[in-house]
């Protein structure tokens, strides 16, 4: 049974001395909920190169480099750097006593991330959490509630589509291209959210095949990945993750003993992946879906940013243990990738 993974009633306390370690896209939108949370104050940013006419936040000092923070007598830093930096920058934070949250992915591959997680167990009292966003959509978290309740039995199988028209869309930079810095394409880039949510709702994978292909886009990085995998309780699962995607999908579907949960459609700040649904359809008495108990839930409002905030605030305030998006997590889902990958070797 999957236990409730939320606590997100606001804890109020002094406020934590908070740092941003890269000011991109993710980083201001991170800043804009940080700031809106009691619980933290942004004393600190860092970016390799600011615009010109940046909005420059009241009272906060500007680095070139993330181990100028230091300087900052941080409680806390969001580690929003790109995926040959991510690794690199947790480890000296935590080393300082500093808490962490680190976006996905954790690192460009599971031998980055090892040394990570053995330096968070040296750093005693410190928290680290990674920013597996997708677990706190609405349309997500009412799926968990579902299963965990047993109402529609247990999970028989999963089919996972994620994807866009390119490696690199909107304001993105290209370093997303490049291997050596990002260590893989689609899947480790977007992909990772729903091989996140196959573990989430079906367990960890003993099984895996795949494929993994960049014939299209021809960069040194996969522009698309096709897995199949059995979980140790024998759920199966099949991903798609895609950067030939022309229209932007995601869709995750649970077949339980009695129905059927279909999430379509994610809210993101480009509003591309179309509206965040879920559709419920239970089966009857003799086995068979019931068209007419179809029941569809509509979430208009993104709120997960700000109660990831929120709840990670809460982790260091009441020094609980991080339930959801924490080390374990990220060890296991970059577990499965390396899996992916290494299975998909021709």
């Amino acid at each position: 049974m999957i236990e409730n993974l939320y606590n997100l009633d606001p804890v109020l306390g002094p406020p934590l001395r908070v740092g941003i370690a890269g000011y991109g896209i993710v980083g201001r939108k991170r800043a804009r909920y940080i700031d809106d949370n009691p619980a933290f104050q942004i004393v600190g940013i860092c970016d390799r190169v600011f615009p010109k006419d940046l909005e420059r936040l009241p009272g906060v000092k500007y680095f070139s480099n993330f181990l100028e923070l230091l300087n900052c007598s941080l409680d806390v830093v969001f580690v929003c750097l790109s995926n040959d930096m991510a690794a690199k920058a947790t480890t000296a934070f935590l080393e300082n006593g500093i808490h962490v949250f680190c976006e996905k992915p954790p690192a460009r591959n599971l031998s980055e991330l090892l040394p990570v997680l053995a330096t968070e167990k040296k750093a005693k009292g410190v928290k680290l959490k990674y920013g597996f966003n997708h677990r706190y959509h609405q349309s997500v978290r009412e799926s968990l509630d579902i299963i965990s309740s047993g109402q529609m039995g247990k999970v028989i199988n999963i089919r996972g589509v994620y994807g866009k028209s390119n490696l690199i869309t909107f304001d993105q930079t290209d370093w997303r291209t490049k291997y050596e810095i990002a260590g893989g394409g689609i899947l480790l880039d977007q992909g990772i959210h729903m091989v996140d949510l196959l573990r989430l709702f079906g367990g960890d994978y003993s099984k895996v095949y795949s494929f993994i292909s960049n014939e299209y886009w021809k960069y040194d990085v996969e522009d698309n990945a096709y897995a199949l995998m059995k979980s140790t309780d024998g759920v199966v699962a099949m991903l798609h993750s895609s950067a030939t995607q022309w229209q932007h999908k995601f869709r995750l579907e649970v077949g339980l003993e009695r129905g059927i949960l279909t999430l379509s459609g994610i809210l993101s700040g480009s509003q591309s992946y179309g509206k965040e649904t879920l559709t419920i359809l239970n089966a009857d008495s003799q086995q068979q879906l019931n068209y007419d108990s179809e029941i569809q839930r509509i979430y208009e409002k993104d709120n997960s940013w700000r109660e990831e905030i929120s709840d990670f605030a809460n982790d260091i305030l009441l020094n609980r243990e991080i339930a959801t998006g924490n080390s374990s997590d990220a060890l296991k889902t970059m577990q499965l990738i390396t899996k992916i990958y290494k299975n998909g070797v021709e």
